[in-house]
Order: structure tokens, then C-alpha cells, then sequence
């Protein structure tokens, strides 16, 4: 029976049978399947329950802070020298093997979001009586949450199996679903769900919008994205502008930098798409210790309670990275002073001797006195912020200059600087585009794919940045990370371990 399970290990029980107890809607089985065809309320509780995925610790939790913000070079592990060394440690010395059990908790965690996905796609296509905007509507958000569970999937591990469709027990035994599919082969799955949602989601305000859900600014900021990944400078170009122009709907810069990761800052004019959260009946709304392993910890010193975990502090190389001045520095690290350390809401951090580490992530920092708290410290209620339209000026110049417009390149760059209390340039090279980026989206879960990326247009940039950090990077190998050994062993050999691991 082994190979039943062999795509994903668990993916398959989770998604078809397994009671999620993030869902605020019931187990999605047959029955809710079936009355989805039919009933538009059964029919949003299904999509609704992809989202709701979006919470998961194996999803967005402290596995994915690992390998986007501890394994790059803009985070520390923190904590404890020895806390959570065999894991986040390995990340942060990028000595990263394939029985890191952080490997195997996302891959089983984005699969069981795709498999969500799949099963919602399925019932909407087979329905006959949904309004057919309503219909439209809700496989539009269904195939971009699929398309932005892959576009992480194969960020962090390249090509992995290609899971399109609910699969029966045969098919998911076969070897084609126990196999991986390239990496392009997954990019073209992802501009095609994109691409699809972009034709049929509103956009943001529109009719049928309603906050927190993905729209057509969202799809056409994703792609333009996915496409900056994939170099296509054009269409990363025209996406872009059509979010910066409105043509996808009304988006602005936050007038106060920092003021967009509190609790008031959610889903502002700049946000784009995040994933939403919120004290509910149960108080789990929440990504799983999202908030928590980033907080301040004491471990008992200074006779203070531990704001958390202290995991993926702010680096040395990051805080090198700004230019005096720049305000989106104060807004992004919590640097803890000799004397102490009073934060936005007044809660004053002793100082250097009561805690572990000197610095820690003011954005994902969570008041318990000025923002919702129902008392789940692994619970905090704290929106991620995936998309928001400074990462879109960002492509935007960058595409631009490649493009040869040099002047919109420049215009989207001294947007970002003036807001940060900085002057503008008067030309932009790449090298100044890609600093702006690192400075303006710093611990935003990036950082390590954007390496990987830019040293693909400039070979040894990552080796430099990680050098700069104190690390090693291997070219042909830290592009990706290791395909988990559990997952090896469920397909009995057929899943290919990338190299050097």
C-alpha cells in the first residue's frame, strides 16, 4: 500500500480524508464536494478551505521562515546557539541535508494545499447550475492559489512532482505522479493557473471582490513575478505597469513605511494580496507560530516573559545593507540597546544582557496589548503580507532597464527612496535595483530565491552575498534545497535528489 502515498507521503490522506482543524468549514469530502456543485454558499466554504491551508505551520510557518529567511543572507538562526540546530542550524550554515525534517514539512504541507486545491477545481468544473460569474469567480481564486502553492514548490526545490488533478489510488501509485516533472514543466502549470485567474477574477473593488481574496491585480502581480523569474522582461514589464497604472485596479504606496505591518496596516492600499488573519470562535485564525519563533526571548534573563522564540534575527550584512538614513531600517529591525529597548506599542525590551540576540523582526512583530491577542502566542494573529505594490515598482524597474527604459526605471526607484527619507538618483544600474529591492523587501521571504536569481543574470553574486554573511554557496548545488529522504523513500527510489546533496 506504500505506493498510494508515494507523490506527497501524506498528502493524499490529508487532502482527501483527514479533518483540517484550520478549517472553518467542514471536512472536504464527497458531500461538500458534491453540494458545491450546486450551492454557491458550499461552493465558497470549498474554496475557502484552500485558503484556510495558507495557515499552516508546514505552509507559512517556522519551516518556511527557515528557508526563506534563516538559510538567506538576511537572517540569522538566533535563539539558543544549540535550539533547533539540527534544523533551522543546518539552514543557517546552508549544511543543509535531505533528512532535515523541515523539507519534508513543507513538501507535505504545500502538497496538501494543492491537493485542497485540485479537489475544489474539480467540483466547480462539474458543476452545471453555479452562476456562471460566481463559477468563473471562485476557479479563478482556486487556480491562483495553486498556482502560488507551485511557484514556492519549485523555488525551493526546482522541478517536483506535477499533481494537476485529483488522482485515484492507481493513478497516484503510477509513475508519473511518483516522478518529477522539470522545473519548466512546473512554470508552464503556474503561468497557466495565473493566467487563467487573471482572465477571471474581478479586480480589486470590483464586483465580487472582497478583501482578503486573491483578484486581478493579485494574478497580474503574481505573474509578472513568475516571469521576472523566468526573464521574460516583456511581460514582467506590462504586468507590472498594468498594476502600477490601475488597469487591474487602485493600488498606492503606504504614506508610513513601517505602518504596514501592524494590524492596521492590513490590507491597506498597497497591499496586493495577503494572507489574512484574525481572532475567530476558536482562536486559531492565525499562521502557526508565525509571530512567535520571531519574537524577542529573554531565556530567562532579566526576570522578563520571552515576546518568543527569537529565530531568524536580522544579519550584520543586512543591517550593512542601508544607506544612513533610511527609515524602512528602524521599520524592519528591532535593535536592542545597552539601556533597553522601547518598542512601537511601549513594551520596553531590557536590555542587551536580558536577551538572547541584538536584533530581531520588527515585521513580524505582533502587539499583545495594541492588536487582537485572544492569549495563543503560537496563535498571533499577524497578516503575511505576500504581494504589495512596492515589490511591483521593484519589477517594474527592473524589467524596465532591461527593456531599455531607463527612465521608468529611475521613477519607480526614487518612489522607494523618498518614502524611505532618501534621495533620489538620477540614473539606475541593476546592481541599484537589486540593492533597493533587498533593503525595501528585507525579511519579506525572498531574499534567497533573489539571490538565486540575480546570480543567474550575474554569476557569483550569491557566493559574494554569502561570503559577505560568513557562509559558503555552492554553485550547482544551493540553488535548491534537498528533496526530502522521506519522500525518496515513499516512492521507492523514482524521486531524483538534486545535486550535491
Amino acid at each position: 500500500m506504500r505506493k498510494i502515498y508515494a507523490v506527497t507521503g501524506a498528502m493524499l490522506i490529508a487532502g482527501m480524508f483527514a479533518c483540517n482543524r484550520y478549517l472553518d468549514v467542514k471536512p472536504q469530502g464527497q458531500i461538500d464536494e458534491e453540494a458545491a456543485a450546486n450551492d454557491p454558499g458550499s461552493a465558497q466554504n470549498l474554496v475557502t478551505g484552500v485558503y484556510n491551508n495558507m495557515w499552516l505551520g508546514k505552509v507559512h510557518g517556522f519551516p518556511f521562515i527557515g528557508v526563506t529567511n534563516i538559510a538567506s543572507d538576511d537572517a540569522d538562526k538566533g535563539s539558543f546557539e544549540d535550539d533547533a540546530a539540527p534544523t533551522q542550524g543546518q539552514l543557517d550554515n546552508l549544511t543543509m541535508d535531505a533528512n532535515n525534517t523541515v523539507f519534508n514539512d513543507i513538501w507535505s504541507g504545500y502538497y496538501q494545499a494543492i491537493s485542497r486545491a485540485n479537489r475544489a477545481l474539480q467540483a466547480l468544473e462539474s458543476s452545471t447550475s453555479l452562476d456562471q460569474d460566481m463559477k468563473s469567480h471562485l476557479l479563478g481564486e482556486a487556480h491562483f492559489l495553486r498556482g502560488y502553492f507551485y511557484f514556492n514548490l519549485v523555488r525551493i526545490f526546482g522541478g517536483v512532482p506535477k499533481v494537476d488533478k485529483v488522482l485515484t489510488p492507481p493513478e497516484a501509485a503510477s509513475d508519473q505522479y511518483q516522478t518529477r516533472a522539470g522545473a519548466d514543466e512546473i512554470y508552464q502549470l503556474i503561468i497557466s493557473d495565473l493566467e487563467f485567474a487573471l482572465t477571471n477574477l474581478p479586480p480589486k473593488g470590483g464586483s465580487g471582490s472582497q478583501v482578503g481574496r486573491a483578484t486581478k491585480g493579485a494574478a497580474a502581480g503574481m505573474l509578472a513575478k513568475v516571469f521576472l523569474y523566468r526573464q521574460n522582461w516583456q511581460r514582467a514589464y506590462s504586468l507590472s505597469d498594468s498594476v502600477i497604472t490601475g488597469k487591474v485596479g487602485s493600488y498606492s504606496l503606504a504614506d508610513d513605511y513601517a505602518s504596514i505591518w501592524r494590524q492596521s496596516g492590513a490590507n491597506n492600499a498597497e497591499s496586493i494580496f495577503e494572507v489574512q488573519t484574525g481572532i475567530n470562535a476558536t482562536c486559531d485564525a492565525a499562521i502557526e507560530v508565525y509571530s512567535n519563533s520571531q519574537g524577542p526571548r529573554a531565556g530567562g534573563k532579566g526576570g522578563w516573559a520571552d515576546l518568543g522564540w527569537g529565530f531568524g534575527g536580522p544579519s550584520q550584512s543586512l543591517v550593512d545593507e542601508y544607506e544612513p538614513g533610511d527609515k524602512r531600517e528602524a521599520a524592519t529591525i528591532i535593535f536592542i540597546t545597552r539601556a533597553g529597548t522601547v518598542l512601537w506599542d511601549g513594551f520596553r525590551v531590557p536590555g542587551k544582557d536580558s536577551v538572547q540576540n541584538d536584533r530581531y523582526n520588527y515585521k513580524a512583530y505582533h502587539s499583545r496589548t495594541r492588536e487582537q491577542f485572544c492569549g495563543n502566542l503560537d496563535r498571533l494573529p499577524k497578516n503575511l503580507r505576500v504581494l504589495r505594490l512596492g515589490e511591483i515598482l521593484l519589477i517594474h524597474a527592473e524589467a524596465a532597464l532591461a527593456l531599455g527604459n531607463a527612465n521608468a526605471a529611475v521613477a519607480d526607484i526614487n518612489a522607494l527612496r523618498e518614502r524611505a527619507g532618501l534621495t533620489g538618483k538620477n540614473s539606475v544600474t541593476r546592481a541599484d535595483i537589486w540593492h533597493e529591492r533587498r533593503v525595501e523587501m528585507a525579511m519579506e521571504h525572498d531574499r534567497y530565491f533573489e539571490l538565486v536569481r540575480e546570480d543567474k543574470l550575474a554569476p557569483g553574486t550569491a557566493a559574494a552575498a554569502f561570503r559577505k554573511h560568513g557562509k559558503t554557496f555552492v554553485a550547482g548545488k544551493h540553488e535548491v534545497f534537498p528533496i526530502p529522504f522521506t519522500q525518496i523513500q515513499f516512492s521507492e527510489g523514482k524521486l531524483q535528489q538534486n545535486p550535491g546533496y
